[in-house]
């Protein structure tokens, strides 16, 4: 074998296996999630799924002595019941998005490992409910600013300016 073939050859293997790291590497990164729909079109006792929706209105229910956490989630057409032993996240509620990882139980039930809550992507000012209050608020503390720099100018002018 001469000397370039075994340089084409050794190089075709590291191309190979760096073109089998990044194919690995994008497939196990890649998030997908089954809606309640998928789900309970063909659910399979035990198998871990990454499921999101909607927590449905009335159904979330939390008791703190034991931290269950019970609640829906729904996709508009099918709705799955949830089950997580823990604390829900801040930002967890009612009719908002939720993603959860867990297991399909034997039972009929999503038993939940993770819950991750969605958020909105729209930015919403904090202030625009009240925009005239804001702005009172802004204009009175800039005059209450404004009048103690005017008071501390003055001080230190008749302290360190002498008339000549």
């Amino acid at each position: 074998m001469t000397r370039r073939a075994r340089f084409v050859g050794g190089g075709a293997v590291i191309v190979a296996a760096l073109a089998y790291m990044i194919y690995a590497g994008v497939t196990q990164s890649a998030v997908y999630f089954v809606t309640p729909s998928e789900i309970l079109a063909a659910p399979v006792a035990g198998k871990a799924y990454r499921l999101g929706g909607l927590v449905a209105p009335g159904s979330l229910r939390w008791e703190p002595r034991t931290l269950d956490l019970t609640f829906e989630l729904s996709d508009g057409k099918a709705t799955v019941r949830v089950w997580h032993k823990g604390t829900a996240p801040d930002l967890f509620g009612e009719g908002r998005g939720a993603v959860v990882e867990g297991t399909w139980a034997p039972e009929g039930y999503f038993k939940a490992m993770l819950i991750m809550a969605k958020h909105s992507e729209e930015y919403q000012a904090p202030h625009d409910e009240k925009r005239q209050e804001y702005e009172d608020l802004v204009r009175n503390l800039r005059g209450a600013w404004l009048g103690e720099e005017n008071q501390l100018s003055r001080a230190v002018l008749a302290t360190h300016v002498r008339p000549r």
